[in-house]
């Protein structure tokens, strides 16, 4: 009896292993077929293996997923109105099956954001409406904060709050905080991309080539920061005249009691006033002392010196200016803090004072090129008060343009900006003719005033 069961179980064990190896083999061909016709990019073949294989065995390969991803995204391409429709939604439905099958390579924020995404650009055929679209992409933000990057979907995000807040659906406050939110999600997002960037070009400025991957990921890098410097200013442009002092002031008015122990709601609040101009209301005053008692921190030693440039105080504004950098350890918002300061300064002409807040911006996050730009700038204007002659004047146009060629080489973001600004200020320099008429090429030119520095003459 004891022989006769061993004996069952035997050919039961072997039955099994051979109807697996079988289906093993079946999935394994169509997984074979279906990649080689996905990286052909002959997307209409494959998709049936792709078919067949996610039907009979959804959890055999996460390539499933990956290929199957771009083999419905062209059907959805080709096939023209409602007749999208099928092939949206199985899209959507294969995003949920990656995420029950693969939950670990498979982001929540991230493809949640995608799904949200793909319905608003389909949100015509799909009938959906902005509520709807909008309390999705806020649920996928607030799911996985951290993986919901993709910059697209942060500016649709927003841009959705905005038509709910035309609408009269979303209140001032929901708005200001949603643009506060995202804002910060992005600059999050540009100090990740900027220190991978900086590392590489520190390895460069040392002397060391890049090897061919770093290049590459060097290149990735830069077109991230691109894309989220671009939704930056359309972000801003988005919200416009909605975040006016008239429509600020009445709102943190109203609010300032229920959150006056609030640094959170304080700190946005008077950053709000500060980037709107509207610091000469007795309201950013309030806000700042709050904001600073409560919690002193960088940005409120900020906006204290801010508090002290506007009477007329401006020892005892650097001072607070400087306090705020002591405060902040964090290198990306330290250099960003310098910058902005030297942004304030520059536009009082303090120019001295403002290129060294301006080199200590540039020391601490060397991949953003901009205040090379605003010295460029600064030296540009000063060029007629910085020289014995008029030839010595212009030269300091050499110096501007020098400037600019770092701003370009360092940031990919200012790339066509930087050129433009290199080509405004070579041509007001002095031309080959006029070198050759002084007979000074390749000699040194000492320029005074607040610039102390000296610039080349070229070659000729």
């Amino acid at each position: 009896m004891k022989t006769k069961i061993t004996l069952l179980f035997t050919l039961l064990f072997l039955t099994f292993n051979l109807s697996f190896s079988q289906a093993n083999e079946e999935d394994m061909t169509s997984l074979s077929i279906m990649t080689e016709y996905a990286k052909a990019k002959n997307y209409e073949a494959a998709y049936k293996p792709f078919m067949e294989l996610r039907e009979r065995n959804p959890k055999f390969n996460r390539a499933i997923y990956v290929y199957g991803e771009k083999i419905l995204d062209n059907k959805i391409d080709k096939a023209a109105g409602s007749a999208k429709v099928p092939f949206i939604n199985d899209l959507l439905k294969l995003w949920e099956q990656r995420s029950q099958y693969f939950a670990s390579k498979t982001p929540k924020g991230e493809y949640a954001a995608k799904a949200c995404q793909l319905m608003y650009d389909n949100k015509d055929i799909l009938g959906k409406s902005d509520s709807e679209l909008y309390d999705c992409f806020d649920t996928a933000y607030k799911a996985d904060k951290a993986t919901f990057t993709n910059p697209k979907s942060l500016y649709t995000y927003f841009s959705l709050m905005v038509g709910l807040f035309d609408a009269g659906k979303k209140s001032d406050a929901d708005l200001f905080n949603k643009y506060d939110d995202v804002v910060e999600k992005v600059e999050d997002e540009v100090k990740n991309y900027s220190s991978k960037v900086n590392k590489l070009i520190t390895k460069e400025e040392s002397g060391t080539a890049l090897t061919s991957k770093e290049k590459r990921y060097k290149k990735s890098y830069e077109s991230y920061l691109k894309a989220y410097d671009k939704i930056a200013g359309s972000i801003d442009s988005k919200l416009g005249d909605r975040a006016n002092c008239e429509n600020l002031i009445p709102l943190y008015t109203k609010d300032f009691e229920a959150n006056k122990t609030n640094p959170i709601w304080l700190q946005r609040a008077a950053g709000k006033m500060s980037e709107k101009e509207c610091t000469d209301d007795p309201l950013f005053f309030k806000l700042v002392n709050a904001y600073h008692e409560l919690s002193p921190s960088a940005n409120s030693a900020y906006y204290l010196g801010i508090l002290k440039d506007k009477e007329g105080n401006p020892n005892e504004a650097i001072a607070f200016y400087k306090q705020a950098i002591d405060l902040e350890t964090d290198d990306f918002k330290k250099s960003k803090l310098n910058n902005r300061i030297g942004l304030k300064l520059k536009a009082k002409h303090r120019y001295g004072q403002a290129r060294g807040f301006f080199r200590e911006a540039l020391k601490l996050n060397p991949s953003n090129g901009r205040p090379y730009l605003s010295i460029a700038a600064m030296y540009a204007s000063s060029a007629k008060d910085c020289g014995d002659s008029n030839f010595n004047k212009r030269a300091v146009y050499w110096l501007a343009a020098d400037e600019a060629r770092k701003a370009a080489r360092v940031d990919a973001t200012l790339s066509k900006a930087a050129s433009q600004s290199v080509a405004n200020y070579t041509a007001k320099a002095p031309t080959k003719a006029e070198i050759f008429s002084a007979g000074n090429a390749g000699q040194t030119i000492k320029v005074a005033c607040w610039i102390g520095s000296s610039v080349k003459v070229p070659n000729i």
